[in-house]
């Protein structure tokens, strides 16, 4: 697919690997001597993405001092990754989709499309039936659906020998096979991410050149098994309704207590982006160890 030039989808939880994947189909397409834009779409305000992403000429709107060629313009000739896509907000899924059909972005303050040459990658870590469904269709020409690292055990000593040796900056750090097994036998719902960063900490604790059980971050509870399609989870509903702000407030909660605090980890366990649970977490007064 990389040879292609139609859009690619990359589906997974956070932490999976979805821009490592995009880099890679960037650097073995005939694009890979062009730029490789990459942005987060959840990490920039709404009211900024449209300018963000497209551009604005000089005085378009209040602080436009000057021209803005925008992401599109930046990656032309390249690749424009689009993480998190599913956060942009409806009209921009539609003017995104002029731009995967026509091949022109309309730059904000100017009613002249400017034409682009970009191949567009999107990935989500929500279900990508959140998209409007004309712009889900061409987004996913191509999908690649990367599996969360509980279900690739397999490969968990190789990435933990790649990111110790990494870390270890030239040591000959050794990883006894009692570490691999205690790190194999985890759930990992960072995924990669939350890996790497606990090799990270092995290193840096590491008293010898042996990497000890201890060094490992502490496991977190476990949380109770619930069968697929099942909905023994939720609360009885009263009849006389209930609050679903006062559902959401105690659901962030329960996850930070089982996560202690982790906001990454807890962020990763409610499959949102980190800035949105911390968005929530302020909104609702709480705090790490709530």
């Amino acid at each position: 697919m990389a040879r292609a030039a139609a859009p690619v989808l990359v589906t997974g939880e956070s932490g999976t690997g979805k821009e490592l994947i995009a880099r890679r189909v960037h650097t073995r397409s005939p694009r890979h001597a062009g730029p490789f834009v990459a942005v987060n779409c959840a990490a920039i305000p709404a009211e900024l993405l449209e300018s963000e992403l497209f551009g604005h000429v000089r005085g378009a709107f209040s602080g436009a001092l000057r021209d803005r060629p925008g992401r599109f313009r930046q990656a032309d000739g390249g690749t424009l990754f689009l993480d998190e896509v599913a956060e942009l907000p409806a009209p921009l899924q539609a003017k995104l989709l002029r731009v995967l059909q026509e091949r022109v972005v309309d730059v904000v303050g100017s009613d002249v499309p400017v034409p682009v040459d970009v191949r567009v990658i999107a990935a989500t870590n929500r279900d990508p039936g959140d998209l409007r469904g004309d712009l889900l269709y061409r987004l996913r020409v191509v999908e690649i659906e990367l599996p969360p690292l509980r279900e690739r055990v397999e490969d968990i000593p190789q990435l933990v020998r790649h990111f110790v040796a990494r870390f270890a900056g030239g040591r000959d750090v050794e990883i006894p096979e009692d570490v691999l097994a205690d790190m194999s036998s985890r759930t990992w719902p960072g995924n990669v991410r939350e890996l790497e960063n606990a090799c990270e900490r092995a290193v840096i604790l590491c008293s010898g050149e042996v990497l000890r059980v201890e060094d490992l971050p502490p496991r977190t509870a476990a949380a109770p098994a619930v069968a697929a399609g099942g909905d023994e989870w939720l609360p009885a509903l009263p009849e006389d309704g209930l609050s679903l702000v006062d559902l959401e407030k105690r659901v962030i909660e329960r996850v930070l207590a089982l996560k202690r605090g982790n906001i990454t980890q807890a962020a990763a366990y409610l499959r949102v982006p980190r800035h949105v649970l911390s968005y929530r977490m302020e909104k609702y007064g709480l705090r790490r160890g709530s």
